[in-house]
């Protein structure tokens, strides 16, 4: 098991733990929360053994392997496949070390190695790594393009990837669902259902944790516990826990003012002053019951709409996308005061698109996108984020917007979480959270008649997000939201469109059967039926037309793939026999070896194929 017995660390002058112990045993499911800078990531660096304590100890069992999620990223040359494959440790060395044993020619080497890298899922190594990618959004082409070549967030996508494929009995994954989009959350919980390590995971996503995990860890004022149960079955215990506290709390206080009413009224009486000494002793003997404070750290809300068009946005006919390639055609929308939307499809569908389109971003290649007199626009997206002025500071921008008394505008930036000094400080020091807190107060002051979100939880802890969610229940415009966070979506919206297929459409159904749909590569999404039977089956007998070809090299590619893994299996038996180097020359293990790389290399490309047409063949069942 994993423990962590008396520990205390400082960072500074500051006692983030202090005489903390947690134990995790194997196979649990643990989620760690807290306040920002409570020390969730900091927890993760004394189990990695990055950081070590002032006292006390932290042991891991010396046969877990260790797999995390590094938040950092340095650009490479390798593929994309290539990089996620690193992520197996084991795997490489030993194809290092075939790789040597073949330019020696140590024959007897190469036979237990080759067992080895059989054992360790060499030959499946592409076709995992295949389906991780897959699944976190990754399209077939990507796979094959070099790392440097995505963006910040893609690439912690494929850092993420990366730790999914290094075989480990303790996993921790620091915000894994950051950079996703739903589709690849939704994926990514089905994926750590099946894992049978030890997993522990800082996240701020309610239903994530609630879906992944079994055990809470709680960090709070230098402290540490652990709650049995999900993210819910925690907020309720700890709940329970608070309102206990103020109840003891507001019994002591009441007893303490009882004793000292006595005090008072008696301390001038001699006859009274052994009773007087008695409670003045009492007083100071009583143990102080601290009242816990649950208050969120944030309190603030959306200044609505003055003046709303109706409609606020026409939409007809349109197409929209980049550099004359359409993304989106025909679009017919509307969009009215007070619509609240949430926006689902899967990764690269164009659901940023649409919403760049509404924002006046990108011009309408066809159609018209008209906008009402009164249909002022507040749109966030990650790239307002880069865009901050570095040496900027919160009060500065704020008056470039908002201009207002000094006493104002500090009350309204603490209000979202900036008090102090931080006020001050310039936005190159902030953290992502942080400067999505500044972009959002920023758009708060703007009087928008719309409000576009795209993605606006990333970075933020769970206090944060529900301020937000009340603050948008609150809000009296038009909501268009895109978001992974499910919890936020189902607490302000109350309808969706889906984006598929190159357009978009209204989805009658929820998020519950939006999540079902995404599990099954065969799953079918929102579209008219045929008014007939006959018409369903000319439908059937269409599809099954345009895709004969795809179904056809898909059964050719499965042929040959069997066939060459059991010409390859053969090879390695004969490899892995140590009669083979006494019986055969010393020419004829060396063609033996060649052959079976070269079996290796074109089952890989057969399998990366093979994953090419399935992709293809999954979307054209889609609508």
């Amino acid at each position: 098991m994993l423990q962590i017995r008396n520990v205390l660390l400082r960072r500074g002058d500051r006692v983030l733990f202090d005489s903390i112990n947690i134990t995790i045993h194997p196979g649990h499911r643990v989620g760690v929360v807290g306040r920002n800078g409570a020390g969730k990531t900091t927890l993760f660096e004394l189990i990695q053994g990055q950081l070590h304590p002032e006292e006390g100890d932290v042991s891991i069992p010396q046969d877990w392997r260790l797999a995390w999620l590094k938040q950092s990223t340095q650009p490479s040359t390798r593929k994309a496949i290539e990089y996620v494959i690193d992520g197996d440790h084991h795997l490489r060395r030993i194809e290092r070390k075939l790789r040597d044993a073949e330019t020696s020619g140590d024959n007897d080497r190469l036979a237990d190695l080759y067992v080895e890298y059989d054992d360790a899922g060499g030959y499946h190594a592409r076709a995992r790594a295949g389906e991780i990618l897959h699944g976190l959004g990754f399209a077939g082409p990507d796979f094959d393009k070099p790392h440097r070549a995505f963006s910040g967030g893609w690439q912690i996508r494929l850092n993420l990837a990366q730790t999914l494929m290094s075989p480990s009995e303790l996993l921790l994954l620091d915000e894994p669902t950051n950079h996703l989009d739903l589709d690849a959350t939704l994926w990514l919980e089905r994926w750590l259902g099946r894992y049978r390590g030890t997993l522990l995971t800082i996240a701020h996503d309610r239903d994530f944790l609630d879906g992944t995990v079994n055990e809470i860890v709680h960090l709070h004022d230098t402290s540490a516990k652990t709650y049995a149960g999900n993210y819910a079955s925690f907020e309720l215990q700890r709940n329970a826990e608070l309102e206990q506290q103020a109840s003891l709390h507001r019994k002591q206080e009441t007893e303490r003012a009882r004793i000292q009413r006595f005090v008072d009224r008696f301390r001038a009486k001699a006859s009274k002053a052994k009773q007087v000494q008695s409670r003045l002793r009492a007083l100071d003997r009583m143990p102080s019951i601290a009242l816990l404070h649950s208050e969120s750290p944030y309190q603030f809300s959306f200044t609505n709409p003055e003046k709303t068009s109706n409609p606020l946005v026409v939409v007809d006919d349109s197409t929209i996308g980049y550099d004359q390639m359409p993304i989106l055609s025909n679009l017919t929308l509307r969009l009215y005061p007070k619509d609240r939307i949430g926006i689902l499809g899967i990764n690269g569908a164009g659901k940023t698109t649409l919403l760049r389109g509404l924002a006046g971003e990108l011009s309408p290649m066809d159609g018209r996108i008209a906008r009402g007199k009164h249909a002022s626009i507040g749109y966030f997206t990650q790239q307002q984020l880069e865009r901050l002025e570095p040496d900027a500071t919160p009060m500065e921008k704020l008056g470039e917007i908002e201009p207002m008394l000094d006493q104002n505008a500090r009350n309204y930036l603490g209000g979202w979480g900036f008090s102090g000094d931080d006020i001050h400080r310039s936005v190159k020091t902030f953290s992502g959270g942080e400067k999505a807190r500044l972009v959002l107060a920023l758009i708060a002051t703007q009087k928008p008649a719309i409000l576009l979100l795209d993605e606006p939880t990333n970075h933020l802890d769970v206090e944060m997000r529900q301020a937000l969610t009340l603050a948008l229940q609150e809000y009296e415009g038009a909501l268009l939201l895109v978001s992974h966070d499910r919890h936020l979506l189902r607490h302000t919206v109350d309808s969706f469109w889906l984006v598929a297929k190159g357009t978009v459409a209204n989805y009658d159904d929820d998020l519950d059967a939006y999540a079902e749909l995404t599990k099954s590569k065969s799953a079918r999404r929102s579209i008219p039926v045929a008014d007939s039977a006959q018409e369903r089956r000319r439908s059937k007998a269409d599809a099954r037309v345009h895709t004969q070809s795809l179904r056809q090299s898909r059964d050719q590619l499965e042929v040959d793939m069997t066939q060459l893994q059991s010409r390859l299996n053969q090879l390695t038996e004969r490899l892995a026999n140590s009669a083979t180097y006494t019986s055969e020359s010393t020419a004829n293990i060396k063609a033996l070896s060649e052959e079976h790389g070269q079996l290796k290399k074109k089952l890989a490309a057969l399998e990366q194929s093979w994953l090419e047409i399935e992709e293809r063949l999954e979307h054209s069942r889609e609508p």
